[in-house]
């Protein structure tokens, strides 16, 4: 899949659109994934409990973590990490706090909803499955943007600290405008490396007399992405969306695919983690 560098004419309506938002960038959606939960270990080999029989302090942890990143209150959250916490996508806990501070000045009111799916003692450690969403309405005063995601993590926890995190799957829509175009989205959450896939991204209205703008955005999973956001070029498409085929790297890892159309006055970005495996 390859980037268009060149961004094509567009109508006017569509050129106030983007100018609203100039720093729009492919991966600004990547930072909503900071709070889910996870570990560097697997479950390989362990029985996981159910969720109704997790001890207090796990589920009081979970609460809090919600409460405090609902309210935008970095320290409140941070505190619930370790000094030595790690992730698979190479945060620690310094740029994680950094990040969150951005995160959290450009969309003020984020709202965070954690379930736990089931979790496992490990020594003196508590290893726990996760489901974060994360949602905001529309606002009329941020040209109606609207975040939607959802993040399935594990993670590991010892004297009631995160210290270690590593995500299995997520997906998030961000939407702009007064009619944003809705958009069937089509891409396996895992290939194997060197493996072949498709990419599709359909529109699902006529599109009548519409021009469409968009792009497909292929990116590893690394630390600097998150700080440093992917600005967005689009190119004119003759169809009714993207399709894409795409080819896994030769060594495992993970990637954001992330799809971008433009329609009218409305903005749709989809963007969903593609894990490579042996």
């Amino acid at each position: 899949m390859t980037k268009i560098s060149k961004v094509l004419p567009m109508t006017n309506i569509i050129a106030a659109l983007l100018k609203r938002q100039p720093r729009f960038a492919a991966n600004s959606w990547l930072l909503l994934s900071l709070l889910t939960l996870g570990l560097t270990s697997s479950l390989h080999g362990v029985q996981a409990a159910p969720p109704q029989t997790a001890p207090a302090e796990l589920n009081n942890l979970l609460t809090q973590i919600d409460t405090s990143a609902s309210k935008g209150d970095v320290k409140g959250v941070i505190q619930f990490y370790s000094p030595n916490f790690t992730s698979g996508d190479g945060l620690n806990r310094p740029n994680l706090e950094k990040a969150l501070v951005t995160l959290w000045k450009q969309y003020p009111q984020l709202r965070y909803s954690t379930k736990l799916q089931s979790w496992q003692s490990e020594g003196n450690a508590i290893i726990a499955e996760t489901v974060t969403n994360i949602s905001n309405s529309p606002s009329a005063n941020a040209n109606n943007l609207a975040f939607n995601a959802t993040i399935t993590s594990r993670q590991k926890i010892a004297g009631g600290k995160i210290v270690s995190q590593d995500i299995l799957a997520e997906r998030s829509l961000i939407t702009s405008g007064n009619q944003p175009p809705q958009i069937d989205f089509k891409l396996p959450q895992q290939v194997k490396v060197g493996q072949q896939y498709s990419f599709d991204a359909i529109v699902k209205e006529p599109l009548g007399d519409d021009f469409l703008l968009g792009t497909a955005i292929e990116e590893p999973v690394k630390a600097e992405k998150y700080l440093n956001p992917t600005p967005v070029d689009l190119q004119l498409l003759t169809s009714g969306g993207l399709f894409k085929v795409g080819r896994a790297p030769a060594t495992p890892g993970n990637h954001w695919i992330s799809a971008v159309i433009v329609r009218g006055e409305g903005m749709t970005m989809v963007t969903q983690r593609l894990r490579v495996v042996k």
